[in-house]
């Protein structure tokens, strides 16, 4: 996952050269977006609001997630983020994101998963420590 929504970009990039402050969100939460997000999704995309297909009901509510200190322009997760068991379909995950709150609020980072994953009733969906990657380049 490496693409950084344009919310962040700015905040960014204003923090850094024109001193305007930006605090990181004290917690970081991974979101859970399903089929039919668009396989070339954009930044434009997401900014217009078409990129909305978070999972919800059945169980399912967005999870903290940790990082370690980035290297190389990277940074991963060094804890597995672990969601409840699903009580109902869930649909096919194609995409997570990074948010800044628990419920609505701001994606800072967003990508397609490797391998989409179909959750059904009594299925867990899980990011193991390290595989979930931030890259900026």
């Amino acid at each position: 996952m490496s693409a950084a929504s344009n919310y962040l970009e700015n905040k960014v990039l204003d923090h850094v050269l024109t001193a305007t402050s930006y605090s990181a969100p004290g917690t970081r939460y991974i979101g859970l977006f399903k089929s039919p997000v668009s396989l070339n999704a954009t930044d434009a995309d997401l900014e217009a609001g078409t990129l909305t297909n978070e999972v919800s009901g059945n169980g399912y509510a967005r999870k903290a997630a940790t990082f370690a200190a980035a290297s190389s322009g990277s940074s991963s997760t060094n804890a597995d983020v672990t969601f409840d068991a699903a009580t109902g379909s869930w649909g096919e995950i194609t995409h997570v994101a990074v948010m800044d709150a628990l419920t609505t609020g701001n994606v800072l980072f967003w990508g397609r998963v490797t391998t989409a994953k179909t959750i059904e009733n009594g299925d867990t969906f899980k990011i193991t420590s390290g595989n979930l990657t931030i890259t900026l380049a």
